[in-house]
């Protein structure tokens, strides 16, 4: 990419839809030229694209402003993907070798050309992420040229609900009349620019609270092995908050300007300091605050429970995103998760400029899509607008867009290429079934944690 070029992202989030253009050097690090944030009007719900238009017309204004402030016009850009569907699935593919038998880089591809055959039921594959070998029942990170009999690979598969490319096209391609560059998962978007190696190798859970949902990606040994949204996030607070005989505005100003995680001992009327709003207990606001909390941090700790790495999480809890703000929220996870909690943004060493917008929690999604991106979103003159990117929100792009340009294996990158076409769907590979067996309330509350309401923002 020329120094005249840049790369754009756009971030869906349930609050506010956030532009960003910047560049990248040779070694991964990101400059930010400009960046807008727009409140969503409720054109998206809990991470997923509800009003198409409402949602275009926002793009349209974000893009006009992004491209006065910079004074260059923005041809295609790199959009999240998200929502409270999306999640992992954990899918094991083997190999019988000889038995004086090598790995060689054509068994790994093979291995994967397999595991991209796998169609999960009523749901959409958005990609492959990480995946862990094991030779002969042993873990090796670089299986290549290790002597074994047996090769098992066992793959994160990114997936949900197959109409959310298909919105995210509509919105951008149709309404907002860009080009889609590629998918990226916003939670592992977030996870790639705020969690360190170290924590990532010593295992943590990385919490991205948001507006609508609330993402958790579980991390050991360098590997993502559990991600998860939770359909709750800090708009279900507000919305509480609001129940008090509160209009749902002068609630989030509430929430910001005086809210803790922190139930108060005592009872004290507050004037507000809002010019014509009413006053608030600030008791009863926190423990209205407190009770949403518990249910959420409820859903957390049985989601860490299910990965299986509940004493493993050596680096602790990671926490990021809008919500993650609300104050003393570090020191009640800490309390109820019982693991230290870290507060992270952007880190600073893989964005040089702009501290106002790396030190922003809730600019994580937005800026760690950058890291993915390798494409000069620009528009060039002579391009032809929706022409030659049309298709790529479908099949392939998600992959060769946030895993393939990272992993460099360039073997994947030309069997997921549609021009490739379509894979023999016959050979199928087995899949984990993890079921969720809890009692009562919790029970059913979990049964439907993938389900989208529509009638729930």
């Amino acid at each position: 990419m020329t120094q005249s070029g840049f790369i754009a992202a756009i971030d869906l989030g349930t609050s506010k839809i956030t532009g960003v253009i910047g560049r990248k050097n040779e070694n991964n690090v990101i400059s930010i030229l400009e960046c807008v944030s727009l409140p969503s009007e409720n054109s998206i719900r809990r991470g997923t694209i509800y009003n198409i238009d409402k949602a275009g017309a926002i793009v349209r204004k974000l893009v006009s402003m992004l491209e006065n402030a910079q004074g260059q016009k923005i041809g295609k850009v790199y959009v999240s993907l998200g929502g409270q569907s999306v999640h992992t699935e954990v899918i094991r593919e083997s190999k019988q070798l000889s038995a004086s038998g090598i790995v060689t880089e054509e068994v790994v591809a093979q291995l994967r050309k397999v595991a991209e055959q796998y169609k999960p039921d009523l749901k959409q594959k958005y990609g492959i992420g990480d995946v862990e070998y094991f030779l002969d029942d042993k873990p090796e990170k670089n299986p290549v040229g290790v002597a074994c009999s047996t090769i098992e690979a066992e793959y994160q598969v990114v997936v949900g609900r197959p109409n959310l490319a298909l919105n995210i096209e509509k919105t951008i391609t149709d309404k907002g009349r860009l080009q889609i560059a590629g998918l990226v998962v916003g939670p592992l978007a977030s996870a790639a620019i705020a969690l360190t190696e170290e924590e990532k190798e010593l295992g943590c859970a990385f919490i991205d609270f948001g507006a609508g949902t609330t993402a958790l990606s579980i991390y050991k040994g360098g590997i993502l092995r559990r991600m998860v949204t939770i359909p709750f996030g800090g708009r279900n607070i507000t919305r509480d908050i609001a129940e008090l005989n509160f209009v749902e505005s002068d609630a989030e100003q509430y929430k910001i300007k005086f809210g803790k995680a922190r139930e108060s001992s005592e009872s004290s009327p507050f004037s507000s300091p809002f010019l014509m709003k009413p006053d608030i207990d600030l008791v009863e606001l926190n423990r209205v605050i407190v009770m949403r909390l518990d249910e959420i941090t409820a859903n957390i700790k049985e989601q860490i429970r299910l990965s299986g790495y509940q004493e493993q999480l050596g680096a602790g809890v990671v926490i990021t995103g809008g919500a993650s703000q609300l104050r003393n929220l570090d020191e009640y996870l800490t309390q109820k998760l019982g693991m230290p909690v870290r507060k992270a943004a952007s880190r600073k060493t893989l964005v040089n400029n702009s501290p106002e917008y790396a030190n922003d929690p809730a600019l994580t999604s937005a800026l760690g899509m950058l890291l993915f991106a390798s494409e000069n979103c620009e528009k060039m003159i002579e391009e032809e607008p929706l022409k030659t990117e049309e298709k790529k929100t479908k099949g392939s792009s998600v992959w060769d867009t946030f895993f393939g340009d990272r992993g460099g294996d360039k073997e994947y990158k030309e069997q997921t290429d549609r021009k490739g076409g379509r894979k023999d769907p016959s050979r199928q590979p087995n899949k984990e079934n993890k079921s969720i067996n809890l009692g009562g309330k919790m029970k059913n509350m979990f049964s439907t944690m993938f389900e989208e309401e529509d009638d729930d923002q």
